[in-house]
């Protein structure tokens, strides 16, 4: 997809690099079509590397879309410099105003919190209220889709008896619902997608909430893909916009704090933490999001989006 990133953003020579297809903003202008407005809510604390792996999936559409990069103005980001987010980011107030046709909220490592003592947790519920009438659909990742369950639905997270980490085996659900089954068109029977999280959702809180319905699940990893009947929330609980080797980076960052955590299951060859991991999920997530900028937000969104 043409997407269109700032000239200066790091996340563009990243991506140019891996031969992703990206246009300048002086081309971008040139082009007499309305691009999506997709924003991107950023509460992961290594921004560039987050901004590069979104990125990534939001460029494989023939669709031209128009970035802007969002984070909490409540939270001070100990791990991205001011100068970075004073370049390339806004905080709310500065887009309050605006209609989007798509929304991306990232996960966050804040598990170990309840929602009520995340420092930003009042201005993210501000943020999801003005989504039900600025964005046509949000795409919520790991921490960010139990956010989103509890503040949309009051469904509770839950904690695990340990870390989920690792690339699991998933599976589509049908005959549940058929509302949704655009977001999961074409995906194998069989595909696999990378998780890491110490929380999770009962499956049956989604089951008795009428308005949702579940899409995919793991037999190991619990629900993987939920949405609303309409398509304007979509909940994924892991992680398919990881690079190959960001599992292996959480693990060794938990292991210099000294933290007593399993190898990544199903991640490493032979489950050897020197060997070099394989992709295994870059398909799936790939078409997950082209899904979703297709069916959800391409297709659905007014011309005119007042």
């Amino acid at each position: 997809m043409p997407i269109k990133i700032p000239d200066s953003l790091p996340a563009k020579e990243i991506l140019r690099n891996e031969n992703i297809f990206m246009m300048d903003e002086s081309r971008a202008f040139s082009q007499d079509i309305r691009p999506l407005k997709i924003v991107i809510l950023n509460i992961m604390p290594n921004k560039e590397q987050t901004e590069a792996q979104i990125l990534r999936l939001l460029s494989n559409s023939p669709l031209q879309i128009d970035i802007t990069l969002l984070h909490m103005e409540s939270h001070t980001s100990k791990t991205t410099s001011q100068e970075h987010l004073a370049a390339f980011y806004n905080v709310f107030s500065e887009i309050q105003n605006q209609k989007f046709d798509g929304m991306v909220i990232t996960g966050a490592p804040v598990e170990h919190l309840t929602f009520g003592e995340v420092t930003y947790w009042n201005e993210l519920c501000k943020i999801m209220k003005w989504s039900k009438t600025n964005v046509y659909s949000t795409f919520h990742i790991c921490w960010g889709a139990m956010a989103g369950l509890y503040y949309h639905y009051g469904i509770s997270k839950m904690t695990l008896p340990q870390k989920l980490s690792g690339v699991f085996k998933h599976f589509t659900v049908s005959g549940f619902h058929t509302a949704n089954n655009n977001l999961t068109r074409g995906f194998d029977e069989i595909f696999y997608a990378p998780h890491s999280r110490y929380t999770g959702v009962r499956r049956q809180d989604i089951i008795k909430t009428p308005e949702l319905e579940i899409l995919s699940e793991s037999d190991e990893a619990g629900v993987y893909i939920a949405a609303s009947l309409d398509g304007r929330q979509i909940f994924i609980m892991g992680h398919s916009e990881y690079d190959v080797l960001t599992l292996r980076d959480e693990y060794e960052r938990d292991l210099l704090k000294g933290i007593d955590i399993a190898i990544p299951k199903n991640y490493f060859p032979n489950d050897d933490p020197s060997q070099k991991p394989t992709v295994k999920w870059r398909a799936h997530s790939n078409l997950l999001f082209t899904n979703w900028l297709n069916y959800y937000v391409y297709q659905e969104t007014p011309y005119d989006f007042v």
